[in-house]
């Protein structure tokens, strides 16, 4: 079904009380003040599943050079994959190069396109998730702020917080692909009413399931399905108030309707410019349905969609991990870039923060998969990198250190829980401040105390 449970900002509806209920709270996606003024008021987020490699893409180390082959010398390391580990050392491709007026080092073998914008963007080095060793639950953390299932999304905090700038589109888009193995935790409200989870955008068509209606159905004879449905809902939330999902289900018909038109125009890749495409990579196959991916991410938040989820799997290299990066790299790489160059030239990047990174980064030591197979990298939780930009967060920047060996964020850490208070600072919202009441007890993206905004990335 289509968008059931995306509402927009002039529906008022009623939220679930706890029970028994003392009384009646009402939700709805109407644009909220802020604490502060906000330097971001839209984000796309490039998750990148499966944990790209700090140390073969952003965070060169000679160590790895002068130690190749020999045993780490250091200690602390955990395994995920034991029985296929070593402690021998693998170096990164020498293939690094200072880019930009920054002079960020980057692997421009495999991120050529990267090395144009560094100039545009902070690189955190110092990523960490203690306590966390595997993908799921680094994905959680990464969108939930837990380890554990079950737990608001952060584009669901996003527009719980803000609400919605459009009317006629969801406020929080997660655009996946149908075998991609993510699924709705990671854009999912959770204790948060339903109306604040986020609509799944295909990368292929159709892009969003049953978004019109079959021929018979068009026109009158959907629109008075749609009121008496409504009517029906309406007598039935009477008589049941504060059934948040119940009224979020009333005018999720609504929004289905308006999306009809809205969404279909949003969707229309065809309305883009020859250049525009040829930008992106649509033109090539390789790159065309990240292309794809990342001109919708666009074309949402110029239309008011607050939170744009692209989801980038693919990157657990356990083997072959160079010719491995080497295939992600080149279907993905050019049409990030070309996003973050085309919100500058369109003037939205000052007030839309892009990400890109993952759950973790990968081990310096080899992983042995057996004969025949050529060495991966197990996972890092430890040390890995992602890089923002724009909405407030410093150009050409980089935040933090690994150790020597790329092994352990040592240097101005960031955990997930001062990544997500600064992104919420961004907003303009307060991560302590933050927070909804369900079954008596306070829920909420940062606990109190737990997370800190890395002041060095903000301008």
């Amino acid at each position: 079904s289509l968008a059931l449970a995306t509402l927009l900002k002039d529906d008022q509806l009623l939220g679930a009380p706890d029970k028994p209920a003392l009384e009646e709270k009402t939700y709805d996606l109407k644009p909220k003040k802020t604490s502060h003024p906000a330097r971001a008021k839209s984000m796309i987020s490039i998750f990148c599943g499966g944990g790209p490699s700090h140390l073969d893409l952003f965070d060169r180390k000679p160590m790895l050079d002068e130690y190749a082959g020999k045993r780490f010398p250091g200690d602390g390391i955990k395994y995920d994959n034991a029985g296929q580990a070593t402690s021998i050392i693998m170096p990164a491709p020498d293939t690094f190069k200072r880019c930009g007026e920054s002079g960020m080092e980057i692997n421009t073998a495999l991120l050529p396109h990267f090395g144009e914008i560094v100039d545009d963007v902070t690189l955190i080095r110092s990523m960490q998730l203690p306590n966390i060793r595997n993908h799921v639950a680094g994905m959680r953390a990464m969108t939930t702020g837990r380890g554990r299932e079950g737990w608001p999304s952060l584009g669901s905090w996003v527009t719980y917080g803000l609400g919605a700038e459009t009317q006629n589109l969801p406020a929080f888009v997660a655009i996946t692909i149908p075998k991609n193995p993510v699924g709705s935790p990671y854009w999912d409200s959770r204790q948060l009413p339903s109306i604040y989870q986020g609509t799944v955008v295909s990368k292929s068509e159709p892009r969003i399931a049953n978004l019109n209606p079959i021929s018979q159905l068009r026109g009158k004879p959907q629109s008075n399905q749609l009121d008496l449905l409504k009517e029906l809902n309406q007598i039935h939330l009477e008589r049941h108030p504060g059934e948040d999902d119940l009224a979020a289900r009333i005018a999720s018909y609504e929004l289905a309707a308006r999306m009809q038109t809205a969404a279909t125009e949003a969707l229309d890749l065809t309305r883009e410019s020859e250049a525009t495409h040829k930008m992106y990579g649509a033109d090539d196959p390789v790159t065309k349905e990240f292309a794809d991916a990342c001109m919708l991410a666009r074309r949402f938040v110029e239309r008011g969609v607050r939170f744009v989820q692209i989801w980038n799997y693919g990157w657990d290299m356990h083997e072959n991990i160079f010719e491995s990066l080497k295939r992600r790299c080149d279907a993905s790489d050019k049409p990030t870039a070309a996003l973050v160059a085309d919100l500058k030239q369109r003037g939205l990047l000052d007030s839309t923060m892009v990400q890109w990174g993952g759950e973790m980064g990968r081990l310096p030591v080899v992983q042995d998969r057996g004969a025949g197979k050529k060495p991966g990298r197990d996972h890092n939780t430890e040390g890995f990198s992602i890089w923002m930009a724009g909405g407030g967060i410093k150009e050409g920047h980089i935040h933090g250190a690994t150790d020597d060996f790329g092994h352990r964020a040592v240097q101005d850490v960031v955990t997930q829980h001062d990544f997500h208070a600064t992104l919420l600072h961004q907003f303009g919202l307060n991560a302590d401040e933050l927070h909804f009441e369900h079954n008596a007890q306070p829920v909420a993206l940062v606990e109190a105390g737990q997370g800190k905004v890395a002041e060095g990335i903000l301008k």
